[in-house]
């Protein structure tokens, strides 16, 4: 183990089985927080897993780039292989938002983050069918932000096309996994964020937070764990 490699087996943890006992796994990943203890989850039970980074739903180009270098970052301290298949982001962020038409007023948890976790999942899938990746599965349901049965639908549907992938819909929230990924993310001093990831998002929280006479969110301002980085939600003045 590499001297600045987090010991995962120092935490108790149960032994991971994936669907078929599989040992080889696609991990879609959203950002360092969310993807920590999936990851050393599935380090302290041998699964021998590869990062797939595919997010074009991230806005602005400054929050896709904070979240994505910190989850390489981590990535680097395990050895663990980062696909980015955000090679093309601005093209990739062209379609998500034309697959976005329509919805752009509806909820969160609604019919657009449906879309957008359909959008991801679909490319994880083909990409685990295209080199041998019999399971892939995703960090983005360890938040509990996120509606799990709808992230998992999205899953299984994605895998649907293919006789040779199947998803993993393993609850990493349950048996302490959502304690140990904050714990993780102040361990490691990770990026804070504040929004889900799209434009409609950060709209929307900073209209909630106004409406409360809050400021809006200051991007790459706020990490785990770290004091010095916390700024106080000063009262802004409302127009009337």
């Amino acid at each position: 183990m590499n001297k600045n490699q987090p010991d995962t087996l120092a935490i108790d943890r149960p032994v991971l089985i994936p669907p078929g006992g599989h040992k080889k796994v696609l991990l879609h990943s959203c950002c360092a927080p969310c993807s920590g203890e999936v990851m050393e989850a599935m380090l302290a039970s041998g699964i021998d897993y590869t990062i797939y980074f595919y997010n074009p739903n991230i806005h602005p180009h400054k929050e896709y780039m904070l979240r994505k270098e910190e989850n390489m970052r981590f990535a680097e301290q395990f050895g663990i292989p980062f696909i980015d298949k955000d090679d093309d982001y601005e093209n990739d962020r062209k379609e998500w938002f034309e697959k976005a038409k329509g919805m752009e007023f509806e909820p969160e948890r609604g019919i657009r983050c449906t879309m957008c976790f359909d959008m991801r999942f679909e490319k994880a899938a083909q990409y685990a069918h295209e080199h041998g990746f019999p399971v892939f599965t995703s960090s983005l349901g360890i938040s509990r932000w996120k509606d799990m049965k709808q992230i998992n639908g999205c899953g299984h549907r994605a895998a649907e096309p293919y006789d040779d992938v199947v998803y993993w819909d393993f609850n990493w929230r349950k048996g302490g996994g959502s304690a140990r990924m904050i714990e993780i993310s102040k361990r490691e001093n990770f990026y804070q964020q504040e929004y889900c990831g799209c434009a409609y998002s950060l709209r929307d929280t900073n209209a909630h937070r106004k409406s409360q006479g809050r400021i809006p969110i200051k991007l790459g301002r706020l990490y785990y764990g770290d004091e010095s980085t916390v700024y106080e939600p000063q009262p802004i003045k409302i127009d009337k």
